[in-house]
């Protein structure tokens, strides 16, 4: 053979054409396949695409794979590869990893029907979410593996590998066996055959081993070129640079091309003869939070939204109690919120700004009957000749709480939340698909919920998500919020998690991890004892387990009656920002600013003095960032500035 690397990775991606079900997630600088696939097929070729020349697996070979593997559980195994005729469900070659062992799989055609050989390699452990590059040469009998180029794992089996293997009719299938059971859930980056030799010395040259290629697909080719040697250091250059320590000092002429170390916020700046020129991006940190602005209301406030509007300004809508005079639409001018638009609505509880295509809309969630004794919630549309919102849409509704807006597979949908209907709370909410023939939105699908507060949409790789927090079923606030999956042009029930008077979820990310929090508002239980209180009780934050498929608690945290969850970023610092509303005894109640402390989770690390607090938004300017909350008890919402270091 001519010992040219056989790229299996780049045969399922022809051109860059990702194959059904593959996708491209890049991790700590990193790109790699993930395979999602229901149709484990549509991720094989024809092994004779490989093996132009001949129809021989060949006798002497190294396998080469550069992967990050996900913690699986301990009696499960993943397929990385597998070779299989097309007659035959028997594997005739693969690579399998199971918890802390690799095992490698060939057909052995020597006696008449032929049976299955399973070589170990125990005590591999790769399920550290990090990258790895594993080399297994194959010779007769010999057995040898590297992981990212450290001492070799040197098995002798009693089977060798066959001399001749025929690969007529066989096809190669990327991280499964031909069946969804064992497929392979972390990333692929990298995955040759070589025949004919031992690529460890080929491979093992790189500076950083465990992402070192002999070949990759042209889709993952992202990291920049590195040195493979230290070049900085190949000649003995001195330097008399100077470095001044301490506060800022001046720069003029005479301290041209000098370096100043800012210690207190580790900057490095360059003096380019009149002004500091920074060389080292300045991570931003929260100091502190200060008042910035009184938002005078029309009334008490249910709920805010901001939103941008292209080449016009940012925005914030308030959902007030009365009408009139309504609910009001302000504009940033000057650094502060000035009233811009006045809105009649019937006691708002939130608002939704959403776009489709060049179309703005807004749209308010109505809990109160009009003046004829209608029910319903509108969506307004932004009009850029008269520069403000106007009715575009009416929809019956059920004392709405909250609108949802999303996009699934190119088609916008937009999702009410109906509390109650009467005074019965179990009642169908309802999904609107736009209609881009008659520019409407028409009816999709209905959910069950019982008095429920908050739709929640999110999206984990190629899967959309929507939660809704479920508050009262007419007995019990101890009632189950669900979470439903997009599957087959619906949503199914995915999971159901037990909450307290649910009036909020947050779904947010920090690094890798997806995270989703429910502001519990109240216990509440007309058949048990009452508690001391029923408002001082756990909201908890849950994190998404991608082995179980499913959201497991992560931290519990005391809220008093919370009412919503908000999460930002200050710098590389992470922040959730909580609405309480009621102590049990007064509406003036601090809510608290968690920071994320990584293995302690979430610390609280700022008190913010609030009244009958009832939504959070965060926004940026260019003068800073902001956080604006809405109160539900006076007709005074409050600006934030967030201080930073």
């Amino acid at each position: 053979t001519d010992l040219r690397p056989l790229d299996i990775l780049s045969e399922v991606v022809p051109a860059g054409r990702l194959a059904h079900g593959m996708r491209v997630f890049q991790v700590q600088g990193v790109h790699g396949f993930q395979l999602t696939t229901s149709r484990p097929r549509a991720l094989g070729f024809p092994a004779s695409r490989l093996f132009i020349h001949c129809d021989c697996f060949p006798e002497e070979f190294s396998i080469i794979v550069t992967l990050r593997v996900l913690s699986i559980p301990a009696k499960r195994n993943e397929y990385v590869f597998t070779l299989m005729a097309e007659e035959n469900p028997s594997v005739l070659v693969g690579l399998r990893y199971a918890p802390n062992k690799l095992h490698f799989i060939f057909w052995s055609q020597e006696r008449a029907g032929g049976w299955q050989t399973h070589v170990t390699f125990p005590n591999v452990s790769l399920s550290d979410n990090q990258w790895h590059t594993l080399i297994l040469a194959v010779s007769g009998q010999s057995f040898s593996l590297t992981v990212d180029c450290s001492v070799p794992k040197d098995v002798v089996a009693e089977t060798p590998f066959p001399a001749s293997l025929s690969v007529k009719r066989a096809s190669f299938y990327l991280g499964n066996r031909r069946r969804r059971k064992g497929m392979f859930t972390g990333l692929l980056r990298q995955l040759v055959l070589l025949p004919g030799a031992d690529a460890t010395p080929r491979i093992c040259t790189a500076m950083n081993f465990k992402v070192a290629t002999l070949s990759v697909p042209t889709v993952l080719q992202d990291l920049p070129a590195k040195p493979t040697s230290n070049e900085v250091l190949k000649y003995p250059y001195e330097t008399d640079t100077k470095v001044t320590l301490g506060s800022r000092p001046p720069c003029t002429k005479q301290e041209k091309a000098q370096f100043w170390f800012n210690a207190s916020q580790r900057g490095l700046y360059l003096c380019n003869g009149s002004a500091w020129i920074s060389m080292l991006e300045v991570k931003q940190r929260l100091d502190y939070v200060e008042e910035y602005q009184n938002l005078v209301t029309n009334s008490e406030t249910m709920g805010v939204e901001v939103f941008t509007i292209p080449e016009v300004g940012l925005f914030t809508a308030t959902a007030n109690r009365y009408t009139p005079p309504g609910s009001a639409i302000y504009k940033w001018t000057d650094g502060k919120f000035v009233p811009y638009q006045n809105i009649p609505t019937y006691q708002a509880q939130s608002w939704k700004y959403f776009t489709i295509g060049k179309k703005i809309f807004l749209a308010v969630a109505n809990f109160e009957q009009n003046d004829r004794g209608q029910e319903f919630s509108v969506i307004y549309k932004w009009s850029h000749r008269k520069e403000k919102f106007i009715t575009y849409q009416r929809i019956t509704t059920h004392s709405a709480r909250d609108w949802e807006a999303f996009v699934i597979e190119g088609e916008a949908f937009l999702a009410v939340v109906n509390h109650r209907k009467g005074n019965n709370h179990n009642i169908d909410s309802v999904i609107y698909r736009w209609n881009p023939r008659t520019g409407l939105f028409e009816t999709n699908q209905t959910i069950p919920t019982s008095g429920a507060y908050d739709w929640e949409f999110f999206t984990i790789g190629p899967y959309s998500f929507l939660a809704v927090a479920n508050t009262f079923n007419g007995t019990s606030t101890k009632i189950y919020s669900h979470i439903y999956i997009w599957l087959s042009g619906s949503f199914q029930l995915f999971q159901s998690i037990l909450t307290f008077g649910a009036a909020d979820w947050e779904v947010f990310r920090i690094g890798d991890r997806v995270f989703l929090a429910v502001a519990n508002s109240h216990s509440y239980d007309s058949g048990m004892p009452a508690p001391s209180n029923f408002y001082a009780i756990n909201s908890s934050i849950y994190e998404l387990n991608i082995t179980a498929q499913m959201f497991v608690k992560f931290q519990d945290l005391l809220t008093y009656s919370a009412l919503d969850w908000e999460f930002f970023s200050v710098g590389d610092d992470s922040f959730l920002v909580v609405a309480n509303s009621f102590d049990g005894f007064t509406f003036s109640v601090n809510s608290i600013i968690y920071r994320w402390q990584g293995y302690e989770g979430f610390v609280a690390a700022h008190h913010l003095p609030t009244v009958g607090c009832r939504d959070w938004e965060v926004f940026h300017t260019a003068e800073g960032s902001y956080l604006l909350y809405s109160s539900a008890k006076e007709p005074l919402s409050k600006v934030l500035k967030l201080k930073t270091t």
